[in-house]
């Protein structure tokens, strides 16, 4: 059944395609899905699990500026309800507990009965689904009479029946017992709503660090790499007090993307000539590829950042700040571009830093929709479990080899703190390129060939 979320999002992307006047069957072509996919993406049956069709549908459709944003936005909120764990749900067939029958007349005597034999030691009542085997109701039945007949065993019946609620208790809550429900409660604490992103979004790891209002690097290491719906990218928390999620929690960051000026091309720098590289990937894969070069981003390192609550309640982004560790000279090695040409023409607003400044700030750039101008928003800005920020980030280089990461200041429920943003555990990196040889790839023919900038 699908999500209000999902629903939501469903009808932008039914408004977006009867406003195009294009059929299914078309619009299904141009982006290699099914029809029955695309009707299913239209209706809220099914949320598409990455965001690139979805901005291709809505670039087919027409939408630009403000409507791809609310795009992507929907996309997100439906894939993080797509992927939130459903309630608790039980597992077997939880038994109750059945209240003793009533037994049938007897005369009791005025004085105190024949002392009975002592029951025979039996094993302790287990509740268990119906199945095949004897009937646990039996057993318990027949204690009961037991319990009746003999008054002075009646105090069995209080430990028996708590035995039996606690384990019927356990089975509702879906066969575990209360350590594992402890350890899953502890899980579902830790792991806030993706958007896996990635996956899922990532899940941020708060160390014993004060809240960052020091001018000095983080003293905690960052988070373990490969945290769901950030590929490739980890977020690491240093703040005061509060919880995992709800008032008072940080925001979840994702890495959404590593060009968002896709597909426009990005440039990496190989320490080898162009008798021995690849051809470039499809935009996917092409971060892969370099890196199976051990290649670097050359001239700038286009960032994508969604930012999103983990709960209801407003946190505020108070500022984005970038870390230095480190300059060098520029590497000495080949440039190879990427991609040739670009899509729409429409250039948001983004966020932009010179790296090679002494104390490099990050100050917003206005964006253009063919004439018009799209202001520039500086910080802060405010997210919520359903109100995400996304952010489009140009680190820039000429003359060195920079590695840096980010950090994020945040405040909600009067607890504030920083999250730092890295590269799965490790600082980003962006090498300047001018005067290196740049190449870029014609054909299978040609290959790559030196590249004439302009």
């Amino acid at each position: 059944m699908a999500t209000p979320e999902a629903e939501h999002f469903a009808a932008l992307l039914k408004e977006l395609k009867d406003r195009s006047g294009r059929s299914y069957g078309v619009l299904a072509g141009r982006l290699h899905v099914s029809t029955s996919t695309l009707h299913r993406y239209c209706n809220g049956d099914a949320v598409p699990n990455e965001y690139a069709p979805v901005e291709r549908f809505a670039r087919l459709c027409g939408a630009v500026g403000d409507e791809l944003v609310e795009v992507h936005r929907r996309w997100i909120v439906a894939d993080a309800a797509r992927r939130r764990p459903a309630g608790a749900a039980v597992t077997g067939a939880a038994v109750p507990v059945p209240a003793a029958p009533a037994p049938a007349p007897v005369s009791a005597p005025e004085t105190a009965p024949a002392p009975l034999p002592a029951p025979e030691p039996e094993p302790p009542v287990v509740v268990s689904a119906p199945g095949g085997g004897r009937s646990p109701w039996a057993r318990l039945s027949r204690r009961t009479r037991v319990l009746i007949a003999a008054a002075g065993v009646a105090a069995l019946l209080v430990p028996t029946t708590v035995v039996a609620t606690a384990l019927v208790g356990s089975r509702a809550e879906g066969g575990a017992g209360a350590p594992d429900r402890a350890d899953r409660a502890a899980g579902d604490a830790s792991v806030p709503p993706a958007p896996a992103a990635s996956g899922a979004p990532a899940s941020p790891s708060p160390s014993t660090s004060p809240s960052a209002s020091s001018d000095g690097p983080p003293d905690g290491p960052s988070a373990e790499p490969g945290a769901p719906g950030a590929p490739g990218g980890s977020v690491t928390e240093r703040s005061r007090g509060g919880t995992a999620t709800g008032l008072g929690a940080p925001p979840a960051v994702t890495i959404s993307s590593y060009n968002w000026e896709e597909p426009c091309g990005q440039f990496y720098l190989l320490d080898r000539g162009p008798e021995g590289v690849a051809p470039p990937p499809a935009p996917q894969d092409r971060r892969g590829w370099a890196r199976s070069y051990a290649g670097v981003e050359g001239g700038n390192t286009l960032l994508q950042l969604t930012v999103q609550g983990t709960s209801r309640e407003a946190v505020v982004l108070k500022g984005l700040y970038v870390r230095v560790l480190s300059r060098k000279a520029p590497l000495p090695w080949s440039a190879y571009l990427m991609g040739n040409g670009c899509g729409s023409g429409i250039a948001p607003q983004t966020f932009a830093s010179d790296l090679d400044a002494g104390h490099p700030v990050i100050t917003p750039v206005p964006g253009t929709q063919g004439d018009r101008v799209v202001p520039a928003v500086p910080f802060p800005y405010k997210v919520s479990s359903e109100d995400v920020e996304v952010f489009n980030l140009d680190m820039k280089t000429t003359g060195y080899d920079v590695t840096w990461y980010l950090e994020l200041k945040w405040s909600s429920g009067g607890r504030e703190g920083m999250l730092r943003v890295d590269d799965g555990g490790k600082p980003f990196r962006t090498s300047g390129m001018r005067g290196r040889p740049m190449y870029t790839y014609g054909n299978d023919e040609v290959k790559w060939e030196p590249y004439q900038a302009g």
